[in-house]
Parts: C-alpha cells; structure tokens; sequence
C-alpha cells in the first residue's frame, strides 16, 4: 500500500510530493516541526504539541497556514488514510517559498507537509532490555528551545552513536548533560529522586518529559529539576530517556559504565506502565 502524505492541502502518494527547491526549510533550516505519537489509534498529548509548535512559531516569528481544527483534521485524516494504529506523524511547517536572501521575506506563502510512519511503540524489545549510550560534546545552537528542522548537530550525535555500536547519545555541555539526541535525559538517584535538567533555552522542552514529571509526582515519586553530570548519571541507580517516539526507554549503560546493575529498574518500568495507562485512557 502506497502511504499517503499531506502536501499543503493536499493527500498525495509519497511518491508524488514535492516542494520548491526555494523552500526556506531546505535553505536556511527555517522552519518547525512536531512528532506525535499514535497509540491504540489515537493521537498521544497531541494538544501539548500544540501548545509547543504554536511557542516555537511565536519564537521565528512565523504564521501558521491553516487553523488548529484544520491541523487536527490532518492528522486524523493521515492516521485513517494510512490506516495506522501504532507509530508517528511528523508534520513540519515552513517559512516557505522565496528568492534565496537571508531576511525574512514577506508575504511568502508558506508550506505545511506531513506524513505517518509505522513503528512499535507500545512493547519494543528495547523497552524491556534497556538501550545503552556513549555521551558527547553539545554543539549546538543557543536557541535549543525552539523545535526547528535544524538537526544536523543531532544527526551526526546519531551517527557517532551508531559507529560506536551503541543506540544513542546525550550530549554534554560544561560538564553537565544537556539532552539527548532526540530525547530528554533522566536519572534517579537513591531509588526514589527523578533528576532531569530544569527548562531553559538550552533544552528543548520535552511533552512527554512533562506528563513524566506529572506522573511521578502522583506516583509518590521525588522529583528535582536541576542540572546533573555524567558522572552523577554513571552512578545513578537507573537512567532513562522520553520522548514521543521512545515513550520511557530505560538506559542501562554510559560511556561502557552499566547503571544500575544493567538492567531496567523499578522506577523506569513504573513510569513506563504510568504513561502507557496514561496515553491509552486519554
């Protein structure tokens, strides 16, 4: 079945979309994005990922080319023409079409595309395994806050992950840990104390990180947003990342240094079945 993808109005056959090379997105990076989860056929914290793409548009000073009642009409449009049940939908909105120039050009019409892909998010053998790690050096921009198409400091993290054999990494900055690649970093320290880096600019902020937070508090669980070091991490008794695509996935080795014996532990597995209870009854 050929998947159906959304091209400013349009559902086309992948195959069959197409932007202008002029698409400010493919020259500057000027543009924002959203992934939100598909669980059980519907559509995962999809209104905090509202919340979050229309502050990312305030932050660029950029439009927003159809209503919020038509984006959510896409994406269930997309999830039923595809007929997907569990994975993603990845929309991305750009300044759009002009002459090359790098100030802001005015009255351009701007483009909307978005598209589905099919991923098991609800019990991936990861899930249950733990993923493990290496850290690396935070390279990028100050504005980080801002959810932008601009990932080529995260792509080449990816890409060091995957030479070193490992499935990710967290990067670091001024000794302490920013975030992940594409992910918030979580540790937990004497059983009990959740530890994720306080929002700033230098962190995006994360919508699953938010229900985790809210998750672990209604589970009796301390938390404490402050900054954290890799060696806070390596000793930690687990660790954790979240996102939208990973929900909870366990981290259970850094830079070669087993956390927490190797194995997930308790209060990873419990925040994970908190979320999944969470995303399922919402």
């Amino acid at each position: 079945m050929t998947r159906i993808v959304y091209v400013n109005g349009n559902y086309v056959p992948e195959d069959e979309a197409k932007i202008s090379i002029f698409d400010r997105a493919f020259l500057f990076a000027d543009g924002i994005y959203e992934v939100t989860a598909v669980l059980d056929g519907k559509l995962v914290d999809y209104e905090p990922h509202m919340e979050r793409l229309h502050r990312s548009l305030r932050e660029l000073d950029m439009g927003q080319p159809i209503t919020d009642a038509e984006l959510k009409e896409m994406h269930e449009q997309l999830m039923a023409r595809n007929n997907i049940t569990e994975g993603l939908i990845y929309m991305q909105i750009t300044r759009g079409v002009a002459e090359r120039d790098f100030a802001y050009p005015e009255n351009a019409a701007q483009t909307l595309v978005a598209f589905t892909q099919v991923k098991e998010l609800s019990d991936p053998t990861t899930a249950r395994t733990g993923i493990r790690i290496i850290t690396i050096p935070d390279i990028r921009w100050h504005r980080r806050d801002i959810k932008t198409t601009g990932m080529l400091a995260q792509a080449m993290g990816k890409e060091a992950a995957k030479q070193a054999g490992v499935n990710d990494a967290w990067m670091v900055e001024e000794g302490y840990v920013t975030e992940g690649t594409s992910n918030t970093a979580f540790i937990v320290l004497d059983n009990n104390r959740l530890i994720t880096r306080p929002l700033s600019n230098a962190v995006l902020p994360g919508i699953t990180r938010r229900m985790i937070l809210k998750l672990a508090e209604s589970g009796a669980i301390t938390v404490e947003e402050r900054t954290f070091t890799i060696d806070e991490a390596k000793g930690a008794s687990e660790a954790f990342l979240t996102s939208a695509s990973s929900f909870v996935m366990p981290v259970v080795e850094i830079d070669g240094v087993k956390v927490g014996g190797g194995q997930p532990g308790p209060v990873t597995r419990k925040l994970r079945e908190m979320y999944l209870a969470e995303a399922r009854g919402g």
